[in-house]
């Protein structure tokens, strides 16, 4: 991006009279520079008063409009065919009565696993509709499973999706239609039957959810140009903030699918070895910079055979949908174990998801364009729909000593630089299988704005700064802090939600 050069004096006299400036400001001016992604911000880096008065007088001068944030709204870039879908979205009706601005309405329906409480029997899978959970072994029991595809199948009766998944899209399309069907308001066959409706409907305060997948593998990719750039000021200043590879492939490492817990299990706080500064010796002890990052996981349908990648054309047939994800995150011992081969204790200790995964049918409505990629991808990586989903998200901090949870962050999906699609074509490309359950997710999903930024690290800029939480402060979480995401898409009349993921923090062991 090129400024005025009658401004350049104005700014540069300024700029050396100013006083010190918050670091976010300054890393949002540097992230918002360039349309294009790949700027060379590190340009900028010595004339830093110069262009950040540039943009405090100048009202950020042509940037804004300039942003490279390609997502708008979900209704304003919509394929054709997705405003179509939205369109038939709005008219459904349910018969079950659904709380205004409930995240689970007729056009939602979402899926997860349930304990009814009180109760020996094993979980079951379910759907969310308003404040009831629809038990999908109950409607199978009744034959209300009539088509081709889940006539007859146990798959509702497993403790877990994994058998569901497997099946793959037109399963997942059927059941869909069918629970929409027997849901409808002009539907009689739930509808008005009230010892079947007992039997399939239970309260939400009635149950428990559990896990509701069996996780094979669990990846994490680092998909946020945003993140990316944070972290590279943040720990290798900016003279390279982002490397040259991650524009060319989507960044990502195993993680830990044992330690993958469902949203409400307690955190308790990792020990291990700190980063020292300065010449100082390592530490070990309780994490002193324990931080969430916000993350969407995909979970994987059918999966692929050793040695056959999937085709990023045909890769959405291979994911059922999306949930939230707290990537729990120990700075200081991430910051002294990952040279040279990436995190290990600071992110296996805990990751959480949301319970109830939305699929990528309910999630078509919101789809917009994805950020465009320059250089282009590599074929193998080019794919013909490149698209995202315009999905709200936000993060919520409750102290341990305080009644009510305040915001912290406020990000959206749709910034996310490398799609979900491209991100399985990529892990497979090598002839990597996947299996249905296994999950991968997004990295931490950062957006362009000082309050979208989708962790602490970034927040306080590793510490450096304070953010207020409610009538306190922190710079990293505190024990008894219970962190809460959640998310949600808003319709015409509908949203489509993910409830909450939530964790609380407990201390570390003696």
């Amino acid at each position: 991006m090129s400024y005025p050069r009658s401004n350049t004096l104005f700014f540069f006299l300024f700029g050396f009279i100013s006083t010190p400036v918050d670091f976010r400001v300054w890393m949002e001016f540097i992230c918002e520079a360039d349309s294009n992604p790949n700027t060379n911000v590190a340009r900028l880096a010595p004339i830093q008063p110069v262009y950040l008065y540039g943009r405090l007088v100048s009202a950020r001068l042509p940037t804004r409009a300039k942003r490279a944030v390609s997502c708008t709204s979900a209704h304003q870039r919509q394929p054709d065919a997705s405003r179509a879908m939205a369109g038939a979205e709005q008219q459904l009706r349910s018969f079950v009565e659904v709380p205004a601005g409930s995240h689970f309405p007729i056009q939602n329906l979402p899926f997860g696993v349930v304990r009814r409480r009180g109760s020996r029997a094993p979980p079951r899978p379910a759907v969310a509709i308003g404040d009831l959970a629809l038990d999908l072994a109950a409607v199978a029991d009744a034959g209300l499973f009539d088509g081709p595809a889940l006539a007859g199948s146990p798959c509702f009766h497993q403790e877990t999706l994994n058998m569901f998944l497997e099946m793959g899209r037109p399963a997942w399309k059927e059941a869909r239609a069918t629970l929409q069907k027997i849901l409808s308001a002009d539907e009689p066959v739930l509808r008005d039957n009230e010892a079947l409706r007992s039997k399939c409907l239970v309260p939400m305060s009635d149950i428990e959810m559990v896990l509701p997948i069996t996780v094979g593998g669990y990846t994490d990719f680092f998909c946020s140009v945003h993140h990316a750039r944070n972290c590279g000021f943040i720990f290798r200043g900016p003279q390279t903030p982002v490397n040259p590879n991650w524009f060319h492939l989507p960044i990502g490492y195993n993680g830990r699918a044992s330690s993958v817990v469902v949203s409400g299990t307690d955190v308790i706080r990792p020990r291990g070895q700190g980063h020292p500064t300065g010449n100082s010796s390592p530490y070990f002890g309780p994490s002193q910079k324990l931080d969430f990052e916000l993350e969407m996981a995909a979970i994987v349908g059918p999966g692929n055979e050793l040695g056959k990648p999937i085709d990023i054309n045909n890769a959405e047939d291979h994911i059922f949908g999306l949930a939230l994800m707290n990537d729990w995150s120990a700075r200081d011992i991430q910051a002294w174990e990952t040279i040279p081969l990436g995190p290990f204790l600071g992110k296996s200790f805990s990751t959480t998801i949301s319970p109830w995964i939305v699929t990528l049918d309910a999630l078509k409505p919101f789809t917009c364009e994805a950020p465009k990629q320059e250089p282009e991808p590599l074929p193998y990586l080019a794919e013909k729909n490149h698209v995202n989903y315009d999905i709200p998200l936000e993060v919520w901090i409750k102290p341990k000593d305080q009644s009510d949870a305040s915001i912290v962050a406020k990000t959206n999906f749709k910034h996310l630089y490398w799609t979900v699609t491209q991100q399985l074509a990529h892990h497979t490309i090598n002839g990597c299988n996947m299996r249905p359950g296994d999950i991968f997710a997004t990295g931490t999903l950062s957006g362009p704005e000082p309050e979208s930024l989708g962790c602490l690290l970034e927040l306080t800029w590793n510490g450096q700064k304070e953010i207020p939480v409610g009538n306190s402060t922190r710079k990293f979480l505190e024990d008894g802090d219970e962190v809460i995401l959640t998310g949600c898409c808003k319709g015409e009349g509908y949203n489509i939600g993910f409830g909450t993921c939530t964790g609380k923090v407990l201390p570390a062991l003696p």
